[in-house]
């Protein structure tokens, strides 16, 4: 083969082999995906009202706000009848004891002489108990106040009286005390809520606890706080009003 030959030869070569490497494609450079960071401002939290019908009941000390429960139906709904008929309006808390409770709702309230004891009228029936475990006399409980056992076996509420608990803070000595002499025990719960918030724990079972104070448990302590009689009715009248609220 002549020097031209073998100079054309690999000439040809060349070619054939740029062509070859001409025809694949090259593999397409994968990207990493760009990720956006959008500036996400946070909302405020709502506000989320626990369900339950709430009553304001306005008093000369104050403003109190409570809450209903709905595992009490019968008593809710009897509540609520009275202050739609607006029953309660300017009854009196006539009977009210520091570090235990105030109570009202005796209809013989609104027309009652200073120094007249009260606590025996009633609006002409009773309520079934509505006894739940769940619901105990923490401070701040709603409950419904009713005749003593020896004449009332069923435990079955007044149809119109009702109290608040004030209570106090207790130990568990004190506790222990009540376990043995009721027979009854007090969950983790409980005890940690008579220790901490306090109440009133030897009423559990045997009063139906029916709603809870939402707000104005100051009002509660200064109408506890007044000056009253030998039969605990505060010295000067404590008069309420009552509508429903949303």
């Amino acid at each position: 083969m002549t020097k031209f030959k073998i100079v054309f030869a690999l000439l040809f070569s060349a070619l054939i082999a740029f062509n070859a490497n001409a025809q694949v494609k090259k593999a397409p450079v994968k990207k990493k995906p760009v990720i956006v960071k959008k500036t996400v401002v946070p909302k405020a939290p709502v506000a989320k009202k626990l369900p339950g019908t709430r009553i304001k009941i306005t008093t000369d000390s104050g403003v109190i706000v409570v809450r209903l429960y709905d595992k009490t139906p019968l008593h809710r709904d009897n509540f609520i009848k009275l202050v739609t008929e607006h029953f309660y309006d300017s009854l009196l808390f006539h009977r009210v004891i520091q570090s235990f409770m105030i109570q009202g709702g005796d209809p013989q309230s609104k027309t009652a002489a200073p120094g007249i004891q009260l606590g025996g009228g009633d609006i002409g029936y009773t309520i079934p108990a509505e006894f739940d475990t769940a619901l105990f006399h923490k401070r701040g409980t709603l409950a419904a106040a009713r005749m003593g056992d020896d004449v009332n076996p069923k435990k079955e509420s007044s149809g119109c009286q009702f109290y608040i608990v004030q209570g106090k803070k207790w130990t568990d000595e004190e506790i222990n005390m009540m376990e043995m002499q009721t027979g009854k025990k007090f969950s983790a719960l409980k005890r940690r809520m008579y220790k901490t918030v306090g109440g009133t724990p030897f009423l559990d079972m045997g009063y139906t606890v029916f709603g809870e104070v939402e707000s104005g448990m100051n009002v509660i302590d200064k109408i506890a706080s007044v000056e009253k009689d030998g039969a605990n009715r505060p010295l000067g009248d404590v008069r309420m009003s009552m509508e429903m609220v949303k």
